[in-house]
């Protein structure tokens, strides 16, 4: 009786456990999932040590799983770093970044493709492309009744992924003029602090020919371009 009850309570534990990570963002289930999964492998070789049904190698591999388990957050971290280091070594693109309180959007320089994540709200740690259609008109609710800049922001995504156009009643308005730093400027340009004149200058046309309206360009994103442009270059 005391083994089937130790038997229900890590039955439910792993359920619970599996009911969070099924409720993470897509792209952070996979280590999760695979986090849980030694965690369960490391309960059960427990298990069948402490009742004699396994040889002592089992607490051998018990002993790797553990250490395995442990060291993963570093494996986690370093996998990036080598990916990053990876994809400098082939050349990335360059991009720029616009956040507002909800969400941080990216603008490809090759491509002028857009990206983003979702900063706080329901969908907080999202990817914008995780999410379906649905998910996306629900994340525009939110933004509209905590933060109209972000809704601009969000309907250049939505404008350029599904080709249709931001609502008439809910038409984009201009960003807010204050409050830009120089740092936030840079970002917006793609730029290093470094910078002078002149690049300031190529980025900002370079941008504004991705920001054409034929290729899903964004008028938030836009206006946000040339506030940072002007910003860079005042005397």
């Amino acid at each position: 009786m005391p083994r089937l009850i130790l038997l229900l309570a890590i039955a439910a534990v792993v359920y619970i456990l599996l009911r969070r990570v099924a409720a993470m963002p897509p792209h952070r289930r996979r280590g999760e999932y695979f986090k849980l999964a030694v965690g369960v492998a490391v309960a059960v070789v427990v298990l069948l040590t402490l009742a004699g049904k396994m040889h002592w190698i089992g607490a051998a591999i018990t002993g790797l799983l553990v250490a395995a388990r442990q060291s993963l957050p570093l494996l986690i971290r370093l996998f990036p770093m080598l990916s990053s280091l990876k994809s400098r070594s082939a050349g990335a693109t360059q991009q720029s970044t616009v956040s507002t309180l909800i969400l941080r959007m990216h603008l490809d320089h090759e491509s002028g493709a857009l990206s983003g994540e979702v900063l706080e709200g329901p969908f907080k740690g999202w990817l914008l492309k995780e999410m379906s259609r649905k998910q996306l008109d629900s994340l525009r609710q939110y933004c509209e009744s905590n933060d109209a800049e972000s809704v601009q922001l969000l309907d250049g995504y939505l404008e350029q992924r599904f080709q249709d156009s931001a609502p008439d009643d809910h038409a984009p308005g201009p960003p807010d003029p204050g409050g830009m730093s120089r740092k936030e400027a840079l970002e917006i340009l793609g730029l290093g602090d470094d910078a002078d004149r002149d690049a300031i200058v190529d980025a900002h046309r370079k941008l504004m020919q991705k920001l054409h309206p034929d290729r899903g360009g964004s008028d938030y994103l836009a206006a946000k371009i040339n506030q940072a442009k002007d910003l860079l270059t005042q005397d």
